[in-house]
């Protein structure tokens, strides 16, 4: 058994340059984890055996949108909201289903 079940990471990149996106621009991405990180644990999803939740550094698809992804299975989101991000920790963090509309690859929609 793996130490954590999940693994999502949250992409806080900062460019803050007009011509290159950035997840991090804005503080997106670090309002993002603040949020996550907040209502998941309020939610008892987070520790040991369960879920971790960290930031990262680019993950290379700043052009989708801001990017989280989770681990082990591999799964891309983008988000636009907190009532996204809550749709995300409700349904694929703490139900195992997949929120198909914010998937960065819809193609990878029942795994």
């Amino acid at each position: 058994m793996s130490y954590y079940a999940k693994h999502l990471f949250v992409c806080t990149n900062r460019r803050d340059k007009p011509c290159r996106q950035s997840c991090g621009d804005n503080n997106i991405g670090a309002n993002a984890i603040d949020y996550l990180k907040g209502h998941a644990k309020a939610m008892g999803l987070m520790g040991v055996g369960k879920l971790r939740i960290s930031s990262s550094g680019c993950l290379g698809r700043c052009n989708e949108g801001p990017a989280i992804v989770l681990y082990p299975q591999g799964r891309w989101y983008t988000y636009r909201s907190e009532s996204d991000l809550q749709e995300i920790l409700e349904e694929e963090l703490a139900n195992d289903r997949i929120v198909t509309r914010l998937l960065m690859d819809e193609s990878i929609s029942s795994e």
